[in-house]
C-alpha cells in the first residue's frame, strides 16, 4: 500500500479567475500569484500553492494532490497501482514543473475522482503574509486540511482507498437526508500517516462540481469570526452556520467558493493518537450549530 502523508494541494477550475483571486485574498485571507502556465496559485503557507486554480469552461473541483515522503515512497506508490491493475500516468517533467514537485503519478478511483500522488515539493520558503491579516493556517506535517469527495460507487471506492492508497478508516456516518424513511447514504472518514482526524472523506452520492467540500484550518476562533465577517462583506454564500463537529471537534462554518464546492473554515481540529482510536459510527454531525439548510430558500 501507499504511505500517504497528507493532502498537499487541490486543483480547481473556474470560469472567472479574477473572482477566485478576490475570494482567496479578501475572504479566505490567502495570498495569490499567477503561475507561468496562466493558473492562479493560492498560497496559505511556505508552499508555492495549496490551491491551483485553472481557467476553464466550468466551475469544478479537478484533482486532489497527495504527498509521500520521498522518491522511494513514490516508487512504492507507482508499484501499488501497477500491481492492482489501476490505469495510471507517471506525468512528464512539464506537468511536474506545473505542480512544483519532483514527480507525479495520476489516476482515478472507482467513482471517477482524480488523484495525484507526488514527492519533493519546491518552495522558496518565503514567509506567508496574509492580505487579510490571518496569522497562520494549520498545515505542515498534517497537510493542508481535508477534502470530501463524491463516491456514488461507494463500496469499491472505499476498498480502493484502503487497499491501494493505504488510507485507514477513522469513523462512519450514515446520512438520511429525507428522514428515517428515506435512503441511507454512507459517509466514511479516512486518515493517512499523520494525526489529522481525516484527510479524506467519501460520500455515497454524486456532486455536480466533483467535490462536497474542502476544509482549511486557522489557529483560533477570532480568525474564524473575522472570516465570517469577510464572507458577509463580500456577499459570499454561507452554506452552513457556525458549529462544532462531533468527530473531529472542528469549530467551523461553510461557504461556497467560486468553483462551486464548499470551503469549511475552522479551528481546533482533533489531532489523534491512532494507537488508541476506536472506529465508531456517529449519529449526529455536530455537537451544536452547523445548520446546513441556511442556503436553501425559505418557504
Amino acid at each position: 500500500m501507499m504511505d500517504i502523508r497528507g493532502l498537499a494541494y487541490v486543483v480547481a477550475e473556474t470560469t472567472d479567475l479574477d473572482r477566485w483571486k478576490t475570494y482567496a485574498e479578501n475572504v479566505l485571507g490567502m495570498s495569490t500569484a499567477p503561475s507561468p502556465e496562466g493558473e492562479l496559485h493560492v498560497r496559505m503557507d511556505e508552499r508555492q500553492f495549496r490551491f491551483a486554480v485553472q481557467p476553464g469552461k466550468r466551475n469544478a473541483y479537478v484533482a486532489s494532490g497527495w504527498e509521500v515522503l520521498n522518491q522511494a515512497a513514490f516508487d512504492v506508490a507507482v508499484r501499488c497501482l501497477r500491481e492492482a491493475g489501476v490505469a495510471h500516468m507517471v506525468e512528464d517533467a512539464e506537468f511536474c514543473a506545473r505542480r512544483c514537485v519532483q514527480q507525479v503519478v495520476s489516476f482515478t478511483d472507482p467513482s471517477g475522482n482524480r488523484h495525484e500522488v507526488s514527492w519533493g515539493f519546491k518552495s522558496d520558503f518565503a514567509h506567508f503574509v496574509s492580505p487579510a491579516g490571518v496569522s497562520r493556517f494549520i498545515t505542515g506535517a498534517i497537510g493542508m486540511g481535508h477534502t470530501v469527495l463524491p463516491a456514488p460507487v461507494f463500496d469499491a471506492t472505499a476498498m480502493f482507498l484502503k487497499d491501494v492508497m493505504g488510507f485507514e478508516l477513522s469513523d462512519i456516518y450514515n446520512f438520511q437526508p429525507a428522514g428515517l424513511d428515506g435512503p441511507t447514504l454512507p459517509i466514511h472518514f479516512f486518515h493517512c500517516n499523520n494525526g489529522r482526524h481525516h484527510s479524506l472523506a467519501i460520500a455515497g452520492f454524486p456532486s455536480p462540481c466533483g467535490c462536497v467540500h474542502v476544509m482549511v484550518e486557522v489557529e483560533g476562533m477570532p480568525e474564524v469570526g473575522r472570516a465570517m465577517d469577510r464572507m458577509a462583506a463580500n456577499q459570499v454564500l454561507m452554506t452552513a452556520t457556525l458549529g462544532q463537529h462531533t468527530n473531529d471537534r472542528m469549530t467551523s462554518f461553510y461557504m461556497r467558493c467560486p468553483s462551486d464546492f464548499d470551503i469549511e473554515y475552522g479551528y481546533g481540529g482533533a489531532v489523534v493518537d491512532w494507537q488508541d482510536h476506536m472506529v465508531h459510527e456517529f449519529t449526529r454531525v455536530s455537537l451544536w450549530g452547523h445548520d446546513f439548510g441556511v442556503a436553501r430558500p425559505k418557504n
